[in-house]
């Protein structure tokens, strides 16, 4: 048989780990256990899932599991106080044996919401000693650790005491049909001090003895006024004395005795009619009194001294079904079921009857009188088991129970309703902030993060100088021949090999790309982090550009392609243009002259300004000196070509094997600033391929008033 547990358990074991272990155990444990993240309250689940999550939790906090579900009983306890069952617990009994003893009445009562309850059961032995034997029956094997956990924090918090529990016991059950599993606890509770006094400090002083003759004497005076008692019955003094007892400390209720009358006043057919659900049988279980509502529903019960087991099943305890049983479990809210062969055929179709009540053992008599109602849940099983509310005595509980429970049960399925819209709701906001963060991802690969989350903001981005920076591009030699002889898609997928690779680059030299078009690749070093080492990143990078380039072949001719590569440094200008798919551009005569490095370069070759090769020099780097040049625009320019950087290996550069990642001297104090001078992502505006394509602010240096205009001019061009 599979045995379920409702979510409400599985939820406490999850804030359980939360609140001791944190969040991260938490999802660490469940992803051992292989289980979902939330339960619902109400649901049920396989118990495999709580074993699992158990086990699991054992071997991660190398802990025993005695101690884990010790741990998990006490914690148990305080999560259904906070779950809004505190005063239903705290009334329950008026010490802890009473407690214990209506533990069964307890989840009686919760399997009128709980229909799928499958909870344990208790019985109470009390010794000579004081001391007492706790009998505890479940169908779960391997739990029964949690028993000594629940106890110990009840009497505790409710009754001031502190109770120790040993195991005397455990067995397959031999006593009940149907619980797997049967342990006994001997129970030793001693008291923690006498109870705190809550009366405000200015009311708490010693009492004298003076005081208490003060009293005595003012007592006698009131007494004196009171009207003498007639004969036979006690002065006005004793009442007073039995009373008060002089400040001994004696309770009125422990020191109560019931009068009981001389014969019972009632009539034989009244007593049937006020309880029209009560049995009364021997030892032998035959039936010698029934109400008259059970002889309505049950017919054959009318014949006198028929068999009770034969008529009707325990239900729960799950006992053997004889006296000796009963009287055990005599404390046990017993609930018995008729038997379907044993109803008239025309009410065999129907649910069976189910009564619950308290069983009571007349010594006198030798006889057990069961007083009991029907068990139900709803107006709905009133309905199926063929009753009506005017079958239940008037002053049966009953009448109400199934009243209150039938707004109960709608209250917990809007309940339920509720749990799963959160969960929905909360798997959808899962979702969609993976989809952000997705969004997020491409929108920072477009601009840099910064101005990114001012956009979003709604803000303005202001435009931004950096007085020094390097830029480099780069293209395919023979881009043009090869795109003429070869299919797109043979292009597309050589460009997308060759700057999958780049790209890989930009995050190992902390680089920023700006941008792609055709066979024309650019990056900027110093924009929009300053960097010192601006003109260091961008050679390394530079060397990285050309030895994954050989790792790219030529779809013409099946060998590594060629790509020339130039770098210049310089001041630009920084700022976000258009509104529909708005770009981060560089602007300056620095853009211009890094792209005349590369139109006159050499393939294969890393071609640098002037100024970047006096960035570089005593950085390192291996730089041969090319000579003078005609450059468009710039006239001579005496320009250089990077060979290598003889401090650091080619798997540096790259990255990759086993070689070390390039270390940059300002790697500690580079930071992301958000002011309008740091700007961080950028966008070319135009000449990164035609070189006789003239670029905005060739030869007029920009400022930050003059962006409009110079994006009014740009648009023209485009």
């Amino acid at each position: 048989m599979i045995s379920h547990i409702y979510g409400f358990i599985n939820t406490c074991l999850k804030s359980l780990v939360i609140e001791k272990f944190g969040e991260e155990t938490w999802e660490k444990l469940r992803t051992l256990a292989e289980v979902q993240d939330t339960f619902m309250t109400y649901e049920i689940y396989d118990d495999v899932i709580t074993l699992r999550l158990v086990q699991e939790a054992c071997t991660m906090l190398d802990m025993p599991s005695e101690v884990v579900l010790k741990l998990f009983g006490e914690y148990f306890f305080s999560f259904c106080k906070m779950a809004g069952y505190d005063t239903m617990l705290r009334t329950l009994g008026g010490n802890l044996v009473e407690f214990i003893e209506n533990l069964d009445a307890l989840h009686s009562y919760l399997a009128l919401s709980y229909q799928e309850m499958n909870a344990p059961s208790f019985r109470v032995e009390k010794n000579d000693d004081g001391r007492m034997l706790l009998h505890y029956y479940s169908d779960r094997k391997g739990l029964y650790h949690i028993v000594p956990g629940i106890i110990e924090a009840v009497a505790k918090d409710f009754f001031d005491s502190e109770v120790s529990m040993t195991i005397l016991n455990q067995s397959e059950e031999d006593e009940r049909t149907g619980k797997k599993e049967h342990v006994v606890f001997l129970v030793s509770q001693r008291s923690r001090g006498s109870k705190r006094d809550f009366r405000p400090q200015r009311e708490k002083k010693e009492v004298t003895k003076e005081d208490e003759e003060i009293d005595r004497r003012r007592m006698r005076a009131r007494c004196a006024s009171l009207p003498h008692c007639p004969a036979g019955k006690r002065s006005r003094w004793d009442m007073v004395r039995s009373v008060v007892m002089f400040g001994k400390g004696r309770n009125l209720l422990k020191s109560f005795t019931p009068c009981y009358p001389d014969k019972l006043w009632m009539e034989e057919q009244a007593f049937c009619n006020a309880f029209p659900f009560h049995i009364v049988f021997d030892k032998q279980l035959k039936v010698k009194q029934t109400g008259i509502n059970i002889q309505k529903f049950v017919p054959g019960l009318q014949t006198m001294d028929s068999r009770l087991d034969e008529y009707f099943s325990i239900v729960h305890p799950q006992v053997t079904f004889n006296i000796e049983s009963i009287r055990k479990f005599i404390n046990s809210q017993f609930v018995l079921k008729t038997r379907r062969e044993m109803v008239p055929l025309a009410s065999q179709h129907q649910s069976m009857l189910k009564l619950r009540g308290q069983m009571v053992w007349m010594e006198s008599l030798g006889c057990m009188v069961y007083l009991c109602s029907p068990k139900l849940r709803s107006l709905q099983e009133l309905e199926e088991r063929g009753l009506h509310i005017s079958d239940i005595a008037q002053h049966d509980t009953t009448r109400d129970l199934i009243l209150l429970n039938q707004q109960r049960l709608a209250e917990m399925e809007l309940s339920n309703q509720l749990e799963r819209k959160k969960e929905e709701l909360r798997i959808l906001s899962r979702h969609l902030e993976a989809e952000k963060k997705k969004t997020e991802t491409l929108l920072y690969a477009m601009l840099p993060r910064h101005v990114a989350n001012q956009l979003k903001e709604g803000k303005r981005v202001e435009a931004g100088e950096f007085q020094v920076c390097t830029i480099l591009f780069s293209d395919v030699v023979t881009f043009t021949n090869i795109c003429a002889a070869c299919e797109p898609i043979q292009i597309v997928n050589m460009l997308n090999s060759m700057y999958s690779k780049f790209d890989r680059l930009t995050s190992v030299h902390d680089v920023y790309k700006v941008e792609t078009i055709g066979d024309a690749y650019m990056v900027v070093g110093g924009v929009p982090i300053p960097a010192d080492s601006h003109a260091e990143r961008v050679a390394n990078f530079a060397l990285g550009m050309r030895i994954a380039a050989r790792e790219v072949t030529n779809p013409i001719t099946g060998q590594p392609i060629q790509i020339r590569v130039g770098l210049h440094t310089g001041p630009v200008l920084a700022g976000v243009v258009g509104d529909k798919m708005p770009r981060y551009c560089l602007f300056g005569d620095t853009v211009n002259t890094a792209s005349r490095m590369e139109s006159h370069g050499v393939p294969d070759h890393i071609h640098l300004s002037p100024f970047t090769y006096s960035a570089l020099e005593d950085k390192g780097f291996d730089i041969l000196e090319r000579g003078e040049i005609q450059v468009k625009g710039k006239g001579l320019m005496t320009t250089y070509f990077l060979l290598q950087n003889l401090c650091v290996s080619e798997d540096t550069i790259m990255a990759r094997g086993t070689g070390e990642p390039c270390v940059y001297r300002d790697n500690h104090v580079r930071k992301e600033e958000t002011n309008g001078q740091t700007m961080a992502s950028a966008s070319s505006s135009g000449d990164l391929t035609n070189e006789d394509t003239p670029f905005l602010g060739d030869t007029t240096p920009f400022q930050k008033g003059h962006l409009n205009d110079v994006n009014s001019r740009f648009c023209r061009l485009l």
